[in-house]
């Protein structure tokens, strides 16, 4: 795929759209006052899977042919696109492998089970992640869907800012975190073909914060240390969604732990929508940056809703 074109979105998500929801757009008056700027939240924690990585995940398998799609699908993830690849798998009718750290939230891991996928655990490093999806493949035959360094995952991941600014193209900033970049760079590109006056900003966690660093050098750089509770921004960009993201995205916006808990402790409070952590980060981003954002039509994609509610106490 030379580069993902406006016509590549379209068709994406003219393929998925028997597969997932065109998820609501919420506001909440509340929040508004409190950040100085009209929020408008895209919920994909009202998504199949409880999150975005069904776009990409399903885009990918369904671009595979039928033979290599008979083969199975593979990946490796702490989460939300191993139950993306797992669903796409059942739904589509073959074999799915997920590599899953042994860390996982359980939630997840749970529900990756329910759709039939076989998991294999490791070590929580990308050597250990890698090592382990490189033998199931060798051994299985089956076709990898990498989480975001993949020009389909990135083409499905862009269907969530069309269907958005199809709904509302009144929005001077689209926001979303940033992870492997797979979402941001699909935001980015779906933002400069259908809504060329906004400008699309992330929000990354300090404890996770690589690609900061990758923007402003404009290589492939590590974080300087990976501790944070938005679990799904723990992973380092790529080559290819830090190209697109270099020339698509306005600036990234860096926020701290505390900021992170906050911010989700207002989402619970004020919207009583069950949110990740990963996806309070860029709501994080406008309330600490609230000069930035001043009056502004702020849309924001609320990435996914799988948590562990055991967990909730650790964060508040």
């Amino acid at each position: 795929m030379p580069g993902i074109s406006k016509q590549d979105i379209v068709d994406a998500h003219d393929r998925i759209k028997p597969y997932i929801h065109n998820t609501p757009i919420f506001t909440s008056q509340s929040l508004n006052h409190i950040a100085g700027c009209e929020l408008f939240f895209k919920c994909e924690n009202f998504q199949k899977i409880g999150a975005f990585k069904i776009r990409g995940g399903m885009n990918a398998a369904l671009s595979l042919s039928a033979t290599d799609l008979k083969k199975g699908l593979c990946t490796h993830s702490s989460g939300n696109h191993a139950q993306a690849i797992a669903l796409a798998a059942r739904t589509l009718g073959t074999k799915a492998y997920i590599v899953m750290p042994e860390n996982s939230p359980s939630v997840k891991v749970n529900a990756v089970r329910e759709y039939g996928a076989e998991i294999t655990f490791c070590i929580n490093t990308q050597e250990e992640r890698e090592r382990a999806l490189n033998k199931i493949a060798e051994a299985t035959g089956a076709h990898f869907i990498h989480p975001f360094d993949n020009d389909h995952v990135i083409t499905g991941q862009a269907t969530c800012a069309k269907e958005f600014i199809e709904e509302n193209d009144s929005l001077d900033i689209v926001m979303a975190p940033v992870g492997g970049g797979g979402l941001l760079a699909g935001t980015s590109l779906a933002t400069h073909y259908f809504l060329p006056a906004a400008i699309v900003i992330a929000g990354e966690p300090e404890g996770a914060a690589d690609a900061v660093l990758s923007f402003q050098s404009g290589k492939v750089e590590r974080a300087p240390y990976v501790k944070t509770i938005a679990d799904g921004l723990q992973t380092t960009l790529s080559i290819r969604t830090l190209g697109i993201i270099k020339e698509h995205v306005k600036n990234i916006l860096v926020v701290g732990e505390e900021d992170i808990k906050s911010a989700l402790k207002l989402v619970y409070e004020r919207t009583k929508m069950i949110i990740e952590p990963s996806s309070a980060v860029p709501i994080a981003a406008v309330l600490a940056h609230k000069e930035y954002f001043s009056g502004q039509k702020v849309g924001i994609i609320i990435t996914g809703g799988n948590v562990d509610l055991k967990r909730v106490s650790e964060w508040f």
